[in-house]
């Protein structure tokens, strides 16, 4: 059976990686969605085990030293991490998974699976970026100038992901991403390795 393809959609806080994977989902229902988990609280509309597994610092911090998480990350004081079990139970049953995590988790991943598929989603501007993180109302100005700070140092990182792709319009961005995904799929890579897997079953039986 052929691996499903790992995908990792990554970026800035407030460029709208939620947004976009919500809207790809249900372009492409077959995709199986990696639920993060974090310290951080909820927001308002947030259910824990949909949007995200939330934790305390000490559940978190006994994840990772049961080596349980695929990456992880600290962020503006809060952790953000991948279950790691059901992402390689996933994969190895054959269907996609994709990871919306920030861009630290992503440099993890990247070192453990580097045949994962790498897409930076950026924001129009860094104006318009600051725009949707104050918009939330959820943020102090002290947070919201962090996240900033942080978000450039993000961006220097683009050189490490395969694709770039502007979030100007979710329906675009989700099309843009959707077809990579596809391109992905076509990869002579990874139709030769699909074939011989075939091949090498039909040979046994």
């Amino acid at each position: 059976m052929q691996m499903g393809l790992l995908i990792v959609l990554s970026g800035p806080a407030g460029v709208g990686k939620g947004t976009v994977c919500t809207a790809l989902r249900k372009r492409m229902p077959e995709i199986v969605y990696s639920v993060s988990a974090t310290t951080r609280q909820p927001r308002a509309g947030e259910v824990d085990g949909v949007n995200y597994f939330f934790k305390t610092r000490q559940q978190f911090e006994q994840m990772i030293k049961q080596d349980a998480l695929l990456e992880y990350a600290e962020y503006v004081g809060n952790y953000y991490g991948t279950p790691r079990e059901f992402v390689d139970q996933t994969l190895s049953a054959g269907k996609d998974v994709i990871l919306e995590i920030e861009v630290q988790g992503a440099m993890q991943v990247k070192e453990r699976f580097p045949n994962a598929i790498f897409v930076f989603l950026l924001p129009p501007s860094m104006e318009e970026l600051k725009q949707r993180i104050t918009g939330r109302g959820t943020e102090s100005q002290q947070t919201i100038d962090i996240r900033m700070g942080v978000a450039t140092k993000e961006m220097e990182l683009l050189e490490h992901y395969h694709y770039a792709v502007v979030n100007d319009e979710i329906e675009a961005a989700c099309d843009r991403v959707r077809s990579i995904i596809i391109a992905e799929h076509c990869r002579k890579d990874i139709v030769i390795r699909s074939r011989s897997a075939a091949s090498a079953i039909g040979n046994k039986q």
